[in-house]
């Protein structure tokens, strides 16, 4: 893979170039060996698995994120035990039920075999172990801890996974009810609407505006019931695509950010996963400037990405790495800040944020649950207005027809 960086080297104008490398961990580390620092990094191919990280399945390689978890669980309770690294890889291919995960890990096992290490073959399949998972395994093969650096990103794979899951959870039924609400609108407008429209036409009754425009939209929708699908799967289409791309997730993000219990949900969840990820980075012996690389990466959100890529220069120039989280209490909770401080004070930064993390896990979870309590009479209010104002809008004439007789 080609990527774009720009270098920056002490004494030295910042350098633009484009480099080629397995991974973004592997440029990386060639800027580093070279004496120099990654300031900007982007990949050069036209799709980028980066936005759809968030998806339990690891999207065109056939593997759940959770098959990769439970693969590094078992790898380091059998280098526990004492089996070689290419006996447990043997073990892991036998009794994978995945085909394309047997063919990965057989991969692997002939790799280690003729004499590589064990992160240069993961980095061979980045679409597979993500950049946090080479570089814990190379911090734990060049610590003599690798067993202990699996656990940890595995860990650290299942709770991010764990949490994303509750929130799809917590957004299943609220969905559920607004597609549910649209189909049954969509087909009385097809169907129920043309036929009182008819009466009323039959009748002579005179209408009042609610109806008219009800009627109008049955009519249109009625003699255009093609252009309407292909206008509503266009819409459907497109608003997804919007939601994906760079532009439209950093609007959808500003937006989610000043709603009222949403937005404080939003910042919890990346202050969450950025101190998981920076936590078992750290622990796991990377040096801070590559852990903070990494978790600007992992984030995936540009406002929360921005104070990480600050970070890291207050860090490269010698100063307090919470420094940047106490500007930014917008984004990242004062508690983030406050917490790295007593980490930085007494040399136990990895393990403050692995308790952040477990806090903030903890109360996105408790919160998803709230949530779904406080959405449920939301969404009875706003069904029993859609309902309300078709009823009334439908009745009214009827009533008219009846105190006329």
């Amino acid at each position: 893979m080609e990527f774009r960086i720009t270098v920056r080297k002490e004494g030295t104008p910042n350098e633009v170039r484009v480099i080629s490398a397995a991974s973004r961990f592997d440029v990386y580390s060639q800027v580093r060996n070279e004496g120099g620092f990654v300031i900007e990094l982007k990949e050069l191919h036209g799709f980028s698995l980066g936005r759809f990280s968030r998806f339990n399945i690891s999207i065109g390689t056939g593997i759940k994120r959770m098959e990769i978890v439970r693969t590094a669980k078992n790898l380091s309770a059998m280098l526990s035990a004492g089996l070689s690294l290419s006996r447990a890889l043997s073990v892991i291919e036998r009794q994978s039920g995945n085909k394309h995960l047997k063919e990965i890990v057989a991969g692997l096992s002939e790799s280690v075999k003729k004499g590589s290490a064990f992160h240069e073959g993961l980095a061979a399949y980045p679409r597979v172990f993500p950049d946090i998972f080479v570089a814990m395994v190379r911090a734990g093969e060049e610590s003599g801890s690798l067993p202990d650096s699996l656990t940890v990103v595995a860990l650290q794979m299942e709770r991010s996974e764990e949490l994303i899951r509750k929130i799809k959870g917590a957004m299943i039924y609220p969905a559920i009810v607004i597609t549910a609400v649209v189909i049954v609108g969509i087909l009385m407008l097809l169907y129920v609407v043309p036929t009182l429209t008819s009466t009323f036409t039959s009748l002579g009754v005179q209408v009042p505006l609610a109806t008219r425009i009800i009627v109008a939209l049955s009519n249109f929708m009625v003699t255009n019931v093609a252009t309407v699908l292909l206008a509503l799967a266009f819409l459907v289409t497109g608003g997804i695509l919007f939601i994906k791309s760079k532009f439209g997730s950093s609007i959808v993000l500003t937006v989610a950010l000043h709603l009222p219990i949403i937005g404080e949900l939003v910042r919890e969840t990346y202050t969450a996963r950025a101190a998981r990820t920076l936590s078992s980075l750290l622990s796991a012996g990377v040096p801070v400037l590559e852990a903070l690389s990494i978790t600007k990466e992992v984030v995936h959100a540009d406002a929360f990405m921005k104070v990480i890529k600050e970070a890291e220069e207050h860090v490269r120039k010698g100063e307090m790495l919470s420094a940047s989280f106490a500007n930014h209490k917008n984004l990242y909770p004062i508690l983030m800040s406050e917490m790295l401080m007593v980490g930085e004070e007494t040399g136990k930064v990895a393990e403050m944020l692995k308790q952040i993390a477990e806090f903030y896990e903890a109360d996105v979870g408790e919160k998803t649950k709230d949530l779904s309590t406080i959405i449920e009479p939301v969404l009875m209010l706003l069904i029993g207005a859609v309902v309300g104002v078709f009823a009334v809008s439908m009745i009214a004439p009827i009533y008219q027809l009846s105190s006329a007789i």
